[in-house]
């Protein structure tokens, strides 16, 4: 036993000062023989351009790959290096070490028959081993996770039960389920993949959630932790708006954390389960990972300035409606041509110089010729029950093209929930907007119960939500039925606390949105 011991430690020896000797930035499928698995265990790694040249000691961070894939997959499909040297040179992150592990089907955990324990081994043996082949700070504040699907779900219950190991969490598209849909997934995958690591196989309903799946289920996870722990997690949580089962499970678990007054990061953005998403979410992981390495407040780099200009004078015309006055703001070639323009109907407590506002991104853009020229027409406040029969009126008066595929709705805070249930009940607008909507689980149930997808087919939905806002519950909850009733839908979670500003951040992709959709 002492001689195999003595064998395997000169081994890891060897293999230390041969990879410190390579001079190589980017290695492939290294190798290091794991005594707890009893096997070998591949690993790739992409150090600093600078790890040469120096004797600075860098942040470490494990990149998890994803079920199917293996340790080159965040190099080849990933493209990490290119992207961390961009990130590194644009200075919107620190010079950093990635190293990339075979993860196989583990999820990253043991498994409950205790025959391939591969979270010791990871905890055990790849850390320190790491730690002694390369200059690391070898401290939690500077070690940090980020995986996709597999292993979004290995980043964070890793985090989650070694927060004094790991200092921050970069989960994509976290591959996890609710109770509920793990008591009720097909039989033969839930046997392969779940109840394979966490026990119950051949088992159906509650029976599956085991004792040893509670320890190792992030839902189950946070719901243990002390209050006074919440303080040393770090989490940034980003999810596409096309997903299926992980839509659900992963706004349960941001619904969740946000229950529980857990700091964290959440964003939803256009997307599906591939590596287009995932590389379009590295940047932004990279700032929040150097943040937390740094100890500075993490301030999104990718986060849009509002868009302000002067708005040309005289562009602005008053209607007259049964329950009010609207303001129509017109496009610039307005009084030199008769022909109809599309519209955007806006409900919402904006006032003069807020509406100036929008009118002048809309006319920024469509001076770009990033968007078609369209109208705004900003309602009176508790105007929508009344709009359908005022909308022949308007568009007459004002040269806006009659039909639904030229018509847009907007609501914004209080108003996005009469504004759904309009458009809902009514199907007169090509798309729906949502913005920074004051919606409520309950209410929003009551609107979709029901109702089906083919009625809707020829409308699209689109709710724009901040992360930090007070209506994260219902927003949530209105995506997620969405997604169930199979209603054609944008979904987006952004960063911030909801407001005029953080509205106007998201007005350029609404505004291209409603544009794209006119010209269907």
């Amino acid at each position: 036993m002492k001689r195999t011991v003595l064998l395997l430690f000169l081994g890891i020896l060897f293999l230390c000062s041969s990879y410190a000797d390579e001079g190589l930035r980017i290695m492939e499928s290294r190798v290091m023989p794991s005594r707890i698995l009893k096997q070998d265990v591949h690993f790739s790694v992409c150090l600093p351009k600078n790890y040469y040249n120096s004797k600075e000691v860098f942040p470490v961070v494990y990149l998890l790959h994803g079920l199917g894939d293996n340790e080159t997959s965040w190099l080849e499909y990933g493209r990490i290096s290119q992207f961390a040297d961009k990130a590194v040179e644009n200075k919107q992150a620190v010079p950093m070490i990635f190293v990339m592990p075979e993860g196989f089907r583990t999820y990253y955990v043991n498994d409950v028959s205790g025959t391939f324990q591969y979270q010791d081994m990871f905890i055990k043996e790849l850390i320190p081993f790491i730690d002694s082949l390369f200059r690391t700070k070898a401290e939690s504040r500077y070690r940090a996770l980020m995986g996709y699907s597999m292993g979004g779900f290995g980043a964070l219950t890793l985090h989650l039960k070694y927060p004094d190991l790991f200092g921050a969490t970069v989960p994509l598209s976290v591959s996890i389920r609710t109770d509920e849909q793990y008591m009720t997934e097909n039989a033969g995958e839930w046997d392969q993949q779940w109840g394979r690591l966490f026990g119950g196989q051949g088992l159906t309903g509650d029976a599956r959630i085991t004792p040893y799946y509670k320890e190792n289920c992030p839902f189950y996870q946070l719901k243990q932790m002390k209050p006074e722990d919440y303080g040393k997690l770090k989490i940034y949580l980003d999810n596409g708006d096309k997903e299926q089962t992980l839509c659900r499970s992963n706004e349960e678990l941001h619904i969740l954390m946000r229950s529980m007054k857990i700091t964290h990061e959440y964003r939803v953005r256009d997307g599906g389960h591939n590596f287009g998403y995932w590389c379009s979410a590295i940047p932004d992981a990279l700032s929040f990972l150097s943040s937390s390495f740094e100890l500075k407040q993490y301030l999104p780099g990718m986060q849009v300035k509002p868009i302000l200009d002067i708005f040309p004078e005289g562009k602005v015309r008053a209607v007259s409606l049964n329950k009010g006055k609207a303001f129509v703001y017109v496009p610039d070639d307005y009084n030199i041509t008769d022909r109809l323009f599309p519209a955007i109907y806006i409900a919402g407590s904006f006032n003069a110089e807020q509406r100036d506002a929008i009118a002048s991104c809309v006319n920024l853009l469509s001076g770009r010729n990033e968007i078609g020229e369209m109208m705004l027409v900003f309602l009176p406040q508790k105007s929508l029950p009344d709009l359908i029969s005022s909308l022949p009126e308007i568009e007459k008066k004002m040269r806006i093209r009659e039909g639904y595929r030229f018509r847009a709705l907007l609501g914004y805070q209080d108003e996005a929930d009469p504004a759904l249930t309009l458009a809902m009940n009514q199907q007169q607008f090509r798309v729906c907007f949502l913005s920074d909507p004051f919606l409520n689980k309950e209410g929003v149930a009551g609107i979709v119960k029901g109702k089906s997808a083919e009625p809707q087919k020829r409308m699209l939905f689109y709710v724009d939500t901040p992360d930090k806002g007070n209506y994260f519950e219902g927003n949530g909850n209105a995506h997620m039925l969405f997604r169930d009733a199979e209603i054609n839908h944008e979904y987006r979670v952004r960063e911030g606390n909801g407001g005029f500003e953080w509205f106007l951040t998201g007005l350029p992709e609404i505004l291209s949105c409603a544009s794209n959709n006119f010209h269907k």
